[in-house]
């Protein structure tokens, strides 16, 4: 007698191909990107590397991910673990104010690609819609020195490596 098997979800067919790609051609920006268990395929982690020439460059940036049942019709929702102080990442719940993220989400947008926008981010923050109006105003008044030493205060010990 055999048995029947649902049919696998687009978004789990998508998510499998990704990561042999993630496999294949791993991205240089990031130090690891994978389902954070065997069990839940909708469910990643990743560890993004800082910025060249950045106040975020020695870090490493953990970041949480939540893919919907829709993807890759819907965004993801990626957050940062790691505590950051960035214009647009809520310093408290590491939410990221990203447009790709919201209404300018496309299905040909994969997760490494999705992170490699986050990525970009971090070197050329979005100062008119920021989630940290501090930081934002240093960077909108020109004052990057100011802006980088916020960075380096708040994210001190807690971007090296840990989460």
């Amino acid at each position: 007698m055999a048995t029947s098997r649902s049919p696998t979800p687009p978004s789990t067919k998508r998510l499998l191909q990704e990561l042999k790609s993630i496999v294949r051609d791993p991205s240089p920006i990031l130090q690891s990107l994978s389902p954070a268990s065997e069990a839940e395929i909708l469910h990643w982690e990743a560890v993004m590397k800082g910025f060249p020439g950045t106040a975020y460059e020695a870090g490493l940036w953990h970041l949480d991910i939540l893919i919907p049942p829709s993807y890759p019709l819907g965004p993801p929702k990626v957050t940062f673990t790691t505590p950051i102080c960035h214009p647009n990442v809520d310093f408290k719940t590491g939410e990221i104010c990203l447009d790709l993220l919201k209404t300018s989400w496309s299905p040909a947008y994969t997760l490494t690609s999705t992170l490699e926008a986050i990525h970009q981010l971090l070197a050329y923050p979005e100062v008119d819609s920021p989630f940290n109006v501090d930081i934002a105003t240093l960077l909108k008044s020109g004052d990057k020195i100011g802006g980088e030493s916020l960075v380096r205060f708040w994210c001190g010990e807690r971007r090296w490596g840990g989460g």
